[in-house]
């Protein structure tokens, strides 16, 4: 799962850097950068106070009126999941996307997930509806029981196509641009499927695609456009050991400015270093021991090497920047227009398990039981024959998946599993 780097900087010069197969030269589309850089957004600092169109709008309880619940201001008194005196969706306890507690409603539920637009990764194109006839990404596809978003990018650029799409949290669908011509946007909240390998990823919904450019998370590229952003190998899933990959920056400007959104290397050995791409001159270099500085970095070169290297240990969950090319070298630097929020501590317990909750009984279905989880059940759509969707909550592997209960159909048959 990987690609080689490639060796020696004056090479560089003269023979441009491999792309992923169906990649483009940075972003398909050129997005703004957006307030969340994790794919769950444990990072989203934003004001968005109401739930998405499932919980019919509902406003949101303020933080600090929620202590008969689990998660309150008085539960984060240091601010590092940014609750306080505000009634502001958050993601303290590592869901798959911002949420905030309402009013209890009629079915004893009293959360609700939040649908914002402008909380999610850059390379995330949007959640759309799939119908199944035609497909909306209408190149190979897959399923596996192990899905994440990166398993289906990997999946998607060994085809080399340039979209990956996630769906009912265990099918991977691939395609191209053009199919997004005829594409139709559905709500953020209808992708609210967690993939099924990884409980802090959302892969899609029933009959909903969550898509994604293949370059997210990459291994090398050549990036050209004015601005952009790097993703550490295999985001958002960890790096793995022994990466060595490298990402040719230079886009038409006289110098580049850098911001690192999310820093977490495993160790020292783990290490990013920042070249001059027409010296190979070492620029800058940060490991797990040595982090790059908080704001932006200026660099007097607009073309530069990144390379990144883990050893034989390396697991942790990387790195996101973003660059933006200065076109007058003493251009004073300042932070892009929509530029990411970044929290104000470090996001540890961005997956926690919660199952079981004390307290809270088992729900039997079909023989098996399964813990729901402390903020209410979730359906979940479930691989194998059509007609399972099972009802349960837990974000671990020894609770779920949940037999069906009888009668519950699907949207469509997805394809048999081909184990990704």
């Amino acid at each position: 799962m990987g690609t080689q780097a490639l060796q020696g900087f004056l090479f560089l010069l003269f023979l441009p850097l491999l792309q992923p197969r169906g990649a483009s030269a940075g972003s398909l589309h050129s997005p703004g950068l957006s307030e969340c850089f994790q794919v769950n957004g444990a990072d989203y600092r934003g004001h968005q106070n109401r739930t998405g169109p499932r919980g019919a709008g509902r406003p949101c309880l303020f933080w600090d009126q929620t202590q008969q619940h689990s998660y309150s201001s008085a539960s984060d008194p240091q601010g590092r999941w940014g609750l306080g005196a505000h009634n502001f969706c958050r993601n303290p306890d590592g869901d798959v996307q911002p949420w905030c507690y309402v009013a209890e409603t009629e079915e004893g539920i009293y959360w609700r997930y939040c649908d914002i637009p402008s909380c999610h990764m850059p390379g995330y194109l949007g959640c759309f509806v799939d119908s199944g006839a035609p497909p909306a990404l209408s190149g190979p596809s897959g399923t596996s029981t192990k899905l994440t978003v990166q398993v289906c990018l990997r999946f998607c650029r060994m085809k080399g196509y340039q979209l990956a799409g996630v769906e009912a949290g265990y099918a991977c669908f691939c395609g191209s641009e053009s199919d997004l011509a005829r594409g139709r946007l559905a709500p953020a909240t209808d992708c609210d499927q967690i993939c099924f390998g990884h409980p802090g990823q959302l892969c899609g919904g029933d009959g909903r695609l969550g898509v994604y450019e293949v370059s997210v998370g990459s291994c090398q590229g050549n990036w050209t456009a004015p601005q952009g952003v790097i993703y550490s190998p295999d985001f958002p899933d960890e790096y793995g050991p022994d990466r060595n990959c490298s990402w040719a920056l230079g886009p038409p400007a006289a110098a580049l400015e850098l911001t690192f959104r999310l820093f977490e290397l495993a160790d020292p050995r783990d290490r990013l270093e920042l070249r001059d791409a027409a010296s190979g001159s070492l620029l800058r270099a940060f490991d797990g021991a040595r982090p790059p500085p908080p704001g932006p970095l200026r660099l007097g070169t607009a073309a530069l090497l990144l390379t990144f290297r883990s050893d034989a240990r390396g697991h942790a969950q990387g790195f996101a920047l973003t660059y933006r090319g200065l076109h007058d070298a003493a251009e004073d630097p300042e932070a892009p227009e929509g530029s990411a929020q970044t929290p104000a501590a470090p996001l540890d317990g961005a997956n926690v398990s919660c199952s079981p909750w004390p307290g809270v009984p088992p729900a039997a279905m079909g023989g098996a039981v399964c813990w729901l989880r402390e903020k209410g059940p979730r359906r979940w759509g479930l691989p194998g024959a059509p007609g399972e969707a099972g009802l349960c909550g837990t974000d671990s592997p020894e609770g779920w998946p949940c037999p069906a209960p009888p009668g519950t159909p699907r949207l469509r048959v997805l394809p048999r599993a081909t184990g990704l």
